[in-house]
């Protein structure tokens, strides 16, 4: 390897030399190893919409060893009020009035979009449901900051609620089995953490804003699985209709079991497996300790007793008899975060960032934002054949029925092998023999790699095989398929990008599922 040892020296992306040219003063020195970013969490969910935003402290792990970037600090810089999330009765949410609540909100945090590096928006439980949940998405993914993004989708959200409500850190010091549980208005997400990380999740359809009344208490808002409960316990559910006392405990007696059947690993009634939304949880390691988080949470730990017109009170109290009779350990120890637990996991979380082992031919082409992430399946062993990297580029756009060459996509790939040049030759060889359309359609070639490979790999392809297509090629990311990606500006004079990993869930629906009020 001695021809090509100028390959392991370069660290810096090109375009980065104008920022490192004459004397560098103390504080460029400590960017090079440290990265401050101000993130905002923006949840819309099914009944409450609020913001954070938080800064967060990013330090690289070894000067001369490693380019990895981790979370050292985290620190929340301002709350939002809670909003309602505003919904019209043609089964939209309020785009102008949300955002106005957010325009609010940063004027209140002394923030302009500009100031904001990175973030998520999340869309949650029912409100993802909503005809315009995409273009709300779209919308504020430009107006609420640079480098904001749309992220939704169950498991996703369990885990950034672990995160949020401390129970991911609790499960760490001392190392214990912790289940979060985060009730919010529509869906019921649980994650299992143990030793620092959440090894299971899994979500349910049940919520405190699933049915909605208004102060004469006549329904006002009847969400899809409201209607399968109703109808399967043979109860009177009607819009503009009040509902009798014991019917509606009946409801929320029945989303209570269905809840501890999650909980429990039972199979439970037809009507429980019916209101699942994802595989159950399989774990049977014995729970240490249970946490809530999400709107329910604030009643079933005591700091909430307003009504808002919903069944929320009910279903906290019904969840927590439920789970005093079985013993279950929770109530013992609150949570960091109650409500607020998605909103902090989507502003401190969500954001990974890539070392400056990284290669970008044009600087100006970022942001990208919503690359759907191909993850070729590899064999598990140092040398790839290119051969083998083209067949398993293209069966990786087969699995998602997509044609190479008519949108760009971030590859992920999962090589952990030796910075050796015949093993980077063969990567970058197997990639462009795996892309040929993409690569005469012009279109950018993205790669993320999981070890400190990005620059090296994205110098072969465009000093070596002339590769004319803008690259973007960067490194210590961490994908699987189904994920998405937005990379961001970069950042000096670290020489660093950062990234959201995302997933993004936008069910198409042909027909409204809930039943709201015509006002």
């Amino acid at each position: 390897m001695d021809d090509h040892d100028d390959h392991d020296d370069e660290h810096v992306h090109d375009g980065a030399a104008e920022e490192e040219e004459g004397p560098r003063s103390k504080n460029d020195f400590y960017y090079t190893d440290n990265i401050e970013l101000t993130t905002v969490g923006i949840d819309v969910g099914s009944s409450t919409s609020h913001l954070m935003f938080s800064h967060l402290h990013l330090q690289r792990l070894g000067q001369f060893l490693s380019s990895r970037y981790v979370v050292v600090e985290r620190r929340v810089l301002h709350r939002s009020p809670i909003l309602i999330t505003p919904y019209r009765s043609d089964y939209t949410i309020d785009a102008d009035r949300l955002q106005r609540f957010i325009h609010d909100a940063y004027a209140e945090a002394d923030l302009k979009p500009e100031d904001v590096d990175s973030g998520a928006l999340i869309l949650t439980g029912e409100a993802i449901k909503r005809h315009n949940a995409r273009e709300i998405a779209d919308l504020f993914a430009s107006e609420a900051g640079k480098f904001v993004c749309a992220s939704a989708g169950h498991n996703l959200e369990a885990l950034l609620a672990a995160q949020g409500s401390g129970a991911v850190a609790a499960s760490r010091d001392p190392a214990q089995t912790v289940l979060n549980i985060d009730v919010g208005g529509g869906t019921c997400k649980f994650a299992v953490c143990h030793n620092g990380e959440v090894v299971e999740t899994a979500a349910t359809n049940v919520g405190g804003r699933l049915i909605a009344m208004d102060d004469d208490g006549r329904v006002n808002r009847i969400e899809e699985a409201a209607r399968w409960i109703a109808d399967d316990l043979g109860v009177k559910l009607e819009i503009g209709e009040a509902v009798a006392e014991e019917g509606l405990q009946r409801i929320v007696d029945a989303m209570a079991d269905a809840l501890l059947d999650v909980v429990l690993h039972r199979q439970g009634s037809a009507l429980s497996q019916k209101l699942i939304l994802t595989a159950p949880l399989v774990s049977t390691a014995p729970v240490d300790m249970v946490l809530f988080s999400g709107g329910v949470s604030e009643y079933l730990y005591g700091q909430e007793t307003k009504t808002f017109g919903d069944i929320a009170p009910m279903l906290a109290e019904a969840v927590k008899s439920r789970m005093t009779a079985d013993g279950m350990p929770a109530f013992g120890r609150p949570p960091m975060e109650r409500i607020r637990a998605t909103v902090i996991g989507a502003s401190q979380f969500t954001v990974q960032v890539s070392g400056n082992t990284i290669s970008i031919s044009q600087p100006a082409i970022l942001p990208i934002r919503n690359l759907q992430v191909l993850y070729p399946q590899l064999p598990d062993r140092e040398e790839i054949e290119p051969e083998e990297l083209s067949s398993a580029i293209q069966k990786s756009f087969e699995r998602f029925d997509l044609e190479e060459g008519d949108i760009p996509v971030a590859l992920g790939i999962g090589w952990s092998g030796m910075p050796r040049y015949p093993l980077l030759r063969n990567l970058a060889q197997g990639i462009t023999d795996g892309i040929p359309k993409s690569l005469k359609a012009g279109l950018p070639l993205v790669m993320v790699f999981s070890n400190d490979c990005g620059k090296l790999v994205g110098d072969i392809m465009r000093e070596e095989m002339g590769i004319t297509s803008e690259v973007v090629s960067i490194d210590n990311i961490y994908l699987k398929e189904f994920d998405y990606i937005d990379i961001g500006e970069i950042i000096y004079p670290a020489n660093v990008v950062p990234v959201v990993v995302k997933s993004l869930v936008f069910p198409e629906i042909a027909k409204p599922d809930a039943q709201m009020l015509d006002r």
